[in-house]
């Protein structure tokens, strides 16, 4: 254990390293308070023995330059030293940033129970500051894997309307464009039915895991939308845009060649439906999700296995 012992007085010093070292405890001396902010920041000391009265700036000060230097969560015992302290200097002291106060001269009794009581509190403060981290971290977690898709391992339902809502705010604050494609596994039912719910899941997971890898930009947002459904929100892109990511995804998705009894082309495919919207003070994220319903029934209903869009959607009204 480390202690900083600030004290002017070079006899005193002494006297107090000397008791610390028979205690097993590493002193580090320092005769003011300008040496004693320099070496605590250097050695970072597990406690501080900090006399009041010292040449240039007194003790006070000294605790409140050290409390400055500590990070978010950190925290060292600081004992004052001093001959004699009246009410109105305990409070100063604690308002410093001071913990105790010990009467000088120090015996060796009283300072090896002193500094025994303070490792028990650093100890215990210790411990909850683990503990907090450790329920920050699993509280973080939780929250990743409420936002998960079991099956998939990409966004869900909830990650998905949460983001959407965000994208569309600033979408309307910034009167930037935002895009949304909504994609559709192509006769999945049938999928299903002719291979099982196992070949089912296998395929989900396989498609989302293309998409993903045909998405460049860390900003937009894959997601199981529903059963069969993803969709894709994209920020700050032109309908053209989207149309193209979209492309890349259907043509990502027909060259795993997944086989498919019940399909027309003989293995799965994928239609997407997109839409892009400058939001405007009337609309809502509904609407654009909507456009891209309307894109996706024109892709199923023209012959499944293409991307359609929606031209001209404008929610913001024309000046």
């Amino acid at each position: 254990m480390k202690v900083l012992v600030v004290e002017d007085t070079r006899t005193a010093r002494v006297v107090v390293c000397s008791q610390l070292e028979r205690m097993g405890m590493q002193p580090l001396p320092a005769g003011d308070g300008l040496e004693a902010v320099a070496m605590f920041q250097q050695e970072r000391p597990d406690l501080v023995l900090l006399d009041l009265i010292l040449p240039g700036i007194d003790g006070f000060e000294v605790a409140r330059r050290l409390r400055q230097l500590e990070g978010p969560g950190e925290w060292t015992p600081i004992i004052f030293l001093t001959a004699s302290y009246s009410d109105d200097h305990l409070e100063k002291g604690i308002a410093a940033g001071g913990d105790d106060f010990l009467g000088k001269p120090v015996t060796e009794v009283v300072l090896r129970a002193k500094l025994r009581a303070m490792q028990r509190i650093v100890q215990m403060r210790r411990s909850l500051v683990v503990l907090t981290r450790k329920l920050d971290a699993a509280n973080q977690e939780l929250e990743r894997l409420s936002s998960i898709d079991g099956l998939t391992g990409v966004a869900n339902r909830r990650r998905f309307d949460t983001a959407l809502e965000a994208e569309w705010r600033r979408a309307q604050r910034y009167h930037r464009v935002l895009a949304l494609v909504i994609c559709d596994v192509d006769f999945f039912k049938k999928y299903n039915d002719a291979l099982g719910h196992q070949a089912g899941d296998d395929c989900l997971r396989q498609v989302a895991a293309t998409m993903g890898r045909a998405m460049e930009r860390a900003g937009d947002l894959l997601a199981r939308y529903g059963g069969e459904e993803f969709a894709m929100i994209l920020p700050e892109t032109t309908l053209g845009g989207a149309a193209f990511v979209a492309e890349r995804m259907r043509y990502s998705v027909e060259q795993l060649k997944l086989t498919h009894p019940d399909s027309p082309v003989g293995h799965v495919t994928l239609s997407c439906g997109v839409a892009a919207c400058v939001p405007g003070p009337e609309s809502t994220p509904a609407d654009l999700i909507a456009a891209a319903d309307r894109a996706l029934y024109d892709a199923k209903a023209t012959g499944r296995n293409r991307v359609a869009r929606i031209e001209g959607l404008l929610l913001e009204p024309t000046p």
